[in-house]
């Protein structure tokens, strides 16, 4: 494949040398402003189009002046979405993320629309969602994730929070490092700047869980934390917050009580059905709406 100069890069953003969202603009231009593709080679590719009866994008592969990654590009200019280079740095589990085009992304598309559906358009803020299984390994940090992430296309403001303070995955997949978070802000050790915008994907943020506390449970059930999710809601449209093993503490009900929802993940052939059964019912006597279920296959 032939080599272009490579496109300019702000604040970690993938950009052109203007503003080109939701450009109306020919998808060859938009390759040529992003500096992937020469204006001469445009003409070469209208020219090779119109002989052979193909689309733009497949005459640019054809002729090897295009790659995949160019047309995913250009695409994510001409439909408003996300843009994902091969060289971002975020975590290749984020599927949602990585290969929006996936039968793995179209299924989070799926459980995000059943829940615009059924919970966030009836529910009052803080729009809350707690992200719970009985054991580790379920997929929780996975879906919380990704879900976040499918939430945020929709040009919703998204907050995630990493309240598994014990076994945090959260930084790892967004390559966050391990700075202040969650802890620290219930702690009064820190401000709200520790949420962490994520410049690949406009409208998401994380939270990430912080500095490893000895009272994980006593500072998940302390007033600051409700208070929390009350004052982020002014600033986010959702909150999808991942939680710990529920069988393992107490924290994941705690967490569950104080964002009102709760989403159960179970994993095929792992999760124990009893301990899943138990799990649903302390959360219905304290009170939450479960809003799904989920059978992780991952």
């Amino acid at each position: 494949m032939k080599g272009h100069p490579a496109p300019q890069v702000q604040e970690g953003v993938l950009i052109s040398r203007r503003d080109l969202a939701g450009s109306r603009l020919p998808l060859g231009q938009i390759l040529v402003e992003a500096g992937r593709l020469l204006p001469q080679e445009v003409e070469q590719l209208l020219s090779h189009q119109r002989s052979q009866g193909q689309r733009f994008g497949e005459a640019g592969l054809a002729l090897g002046l295009l790659t995949e990654d160019d047309l995913r590009y250009g695409l994510s200019v001409q439909f408003d979405y996300p843009y994902l280079g091969p060289d971002s740095l975020l975590a290749a589990e984020l599927v949602a993320a990585h290969r929006p085009d996936s039968a793995q992304a179209e299924q989070w598309r799926a459980l995000r629309s059943q829940l615009a559906l059924r919970w966030l358009s009836r529910a009052s803020p803080p729009h809350a969602l707690a992200i719970l299984s009985p054991d580790r390994g379920e997929g929780r940090s996975h879906a919380a994730a990704n879900l976040a992430i499918s939430f945020s296309q929709l040009g919703r403001r998204t907050l995630l929070i990493d309240a598994d303070l014990r076994h945090p995955r959260q930084h790892e997949l967004f390559k966050l490092g391990r700075g202040g978070g969650l802890s620290d802000l219930l702690a009064d050790r820190a401000s709200t700047e520790v949420i962490m915008p994520v410049p690949e994907l406009r409208c998401l943020a994380v939270l990430p869980a912080g500095t490893p506390a000895p009272n994980p449970q006593e500072l998940l059930g302390r007033p600051r934390f409700d208070q929390l999710l009350h004052e982020l809601s002014e600033d986010f449209d959702l909150i999808v917050v991942d939680t710990p093993a529920a069988s393992a503490c107490a924290d994941a009900h705690t967490v569950a009580v104080r964002c009102g929802a709760a989403l159960l993940m179970a994993r095929l052939n792992a999760t124990s059905l009893p301990r899943l059964a138990r799990l649903q019912q302390g959360l219905q006597g304290y009170g939450v709406a479960l809003v799904g279920s989920v059978l992780n296959e991952v």
